[in-house]
């Protein structure tokens, strides 16, 4: 029977822990940010006329949209949060993709 060789998995420092929970309590919870039964509510209703992923019909690719993306990150202004036109339908790879850039 073949030996496999113990894989090494590292681990990140507790202090970048600590970090990342410092940051996840500062920017408060997803309620506190507006993300709320009224968002719900304008987020299906957005999402029942762009159905489709904005980014695979860039690249002419149709995929079923299952988010709503703020085009340009409110950062807690209001007024952006809820600009119709600042909106975009995105599947959950596309969404999570353009937030883990930070775009």
């Amino acid at each position: 029977m073949p030996f496999a060789p113990p894989t090494h998995r590292s681990r990140a420092p507790s202090h970048q822990t600590q970090i990342e929970r410092a940051a996840d309590k500062a920017r408060g919870t997803a309620r506190a940010r507006g993300y709320d039964t009224k968002w719900e509510k304008a987020r299906r209703a957005f999402l029942a006329v762009h159905p489709l992923c904005a980014e695979h019909a860039r690249h002419d690719r149709v995929e079923p949209a299952t988010c709503v993306d703020h085009i340009v990150p409110h950062r807690g202004d209001r007024k952006l949060f809820w600009d119709r036109k600042n909106w975009q339908s995105l599947c959950t790879p596309c969404h999570s993709a353009k937030t883990g850039r930070g775009a």
